[in-house]
């Protein structure tokens, strides 16, 4: 990083991290130089989060923390949101936008750590191991090889072929499974993988189904009473993806009616905000069923992974305005400038704003050294390197523009 004159300095930059957030993303600040950073071991209740958030100005958080417009609006220094997992659902995206705050996640650094508990719960699955290790806890010695089987062969049916779909279909293969996939967007197999035409033609033809989907309103009980009667019988069924892809009541009902052999399920509709409140659920008590936590990405190497990467990302956007690979923003990917005041300005993509940005500078005969913009249907952000001139008066006339959502002077 080039030796530039924040207008906020670093240590006077207060971060909040909730829920656990691996000590690697406090590690990253603070090799970068922000020093005024709090962890904290779980999400805060309601009242006290907005009370926090009033002195932030960057959160970070996992999935237990919903973050509303209410909230984004009334925390007036906030200016970005870390999500330190994959999904972005507990935040309230368009509002955050409306907020000029970019919120920015980690959709790659738990794939291996999900892929893998997949192949395993499929292995277990397969060999019953779940109901033979409780039974052997019990005092009971289950030694049989019937309704036990290998993995090899087997059809694996992947409903959702992106980063996590594709990692799990190539250590299928190398389990000796045939893969075939189905996903609403044109996807290259990888190694032998074959493209199923429907999400019905993969039901009816795979041993196991595993979903790797987004929480969105297409695929909000994807897999309900239907689907599941499309299933082979005897067949398996996998959800580490989002918890309301599957109806539970109705996957209840097919376990007990013995349509299916059984299932493994990470992720759930309704989750306990922290590890002392009861865990309810209609599969509860069912031997044939695999029950975790919300733990696909809990590994050591991939939280730490994700510490790092959210961390980087935010450290971006606040040391040069780069917002590649937030969510919900424009993107732009941009280098450090020397000898320059660095301007950010987030405003509503209407016709004429920008033209009134130029406009603020031409009248101050201020030189523009540099512009880079970006667009999305809702919003507009736009970048401006000018000559060292100009300071709190000026960003005043650029908050004046209108459409403006928020303006700050970088350096």
């Amino acid at each position: 990083m080039l030796n530039q004159t924040l207008s906020l300095p670093r240590e006077r930059i207060e971060i909040l991290l909730l829920e656990g957030i691996h000590p690697s993303a406090a590690e990253y600040f603070a090799e970068c130089g922000y020093s005024n950073v709090e962890t904290l071991s779980g999400a805060l209740p309601r009242e006290e989060l907005q009370r926090r958030l009033a002195s932030a100005f960057m959160l970070g958080i996992r999935s237990r923390t919903d973050l509303d417009a209410e909230l984004m609006r009334s925390a007036r220094k906030l200016f970005a949101i870390g999500c330190f997992c994959i999904g972005t659902n507990q935040v309230e995206l368009e509002a955050a936008a409306d907020c000029g705050m970019p919120v920015f996640n980690a959709p790659h650094a738990s794939t291996r750590s999900v892929a893998e508990l997949v192949l395993g719960e499929a292995v277990m699955l397969l060999r019953g191991i779940f109901a033979k290790s409780s039974a052997a806890h019990r005092g009971e010695w289950r030694k049989s090889a019937s309704e036990s089987f290998e993995c090899r062969g087997k059809t694996l049916g992947i409903i959702g072929y992106g980063h996590i779909g594709s990692q799990v279909s190539v250590l299928a293969e190398a389990f000796g499974m045939r893969v075939i996939f189905h996903d609403i967007a044109p996807k290259l197999p990888l190694g032998n993988a074959r493209s199923m035409g429907s999400l019905e033609a993969l039901l009816s033809e795979a041993d196991i189904v595993t979903l790797h989907v987004p929480d969105t309103p297409q695929t909000q009980n994807l897999i309900a009473g239907g689907e599941l009667e499309r299933m082979r019988r005897g067949s398996y069924l996998i959800n580490a993806s989002r918890g309301r892809v599957v109806d539970l009541e109705a996957l209840a009902v097919a376990l007990e009616e013995g349509r299916l052999a059984g299932a493994a399920v990470d992720v759930f509709p309704a989750e306990p905000s922290s590890t002392s409140r009861p865990f309810e659920s209609p599969l509860r008590g069912r031997e044939q069923v695999i029950l975790t936590p919300h733990i696909g990405g809990a590994t050591l190497e991939a939280q730490a992974e994700i510490g790092r990467e959210v961390a980087r990302k935010l450290v971006l956007y606040s040391d040069r305005g780069t917002t590649l690979g937030a969510v919900n923003f424009p993107e732009l990917n941009l280098a450090e400038q020397e000898q320059t005041h660095r301007i950010l300005h987030v405003h509503r993509n209407v016709p004429g704003v920008l033209q009134q940005v130029g406009q603020v500078f031409a009248e101050r005969e201020i030189n523009v050294l540099g512009q880079y913009l970006q667009t999305n249907p809702r919003l507009g952000y736009v970048v401006t390197d000018i000559e060292r001139k100009g300071g709190a008066e000026l960003l005043e006339e650029l908050r004046a523009v209108e459409g403006t959502i928020r303006t700050r002077i970088l350096y």
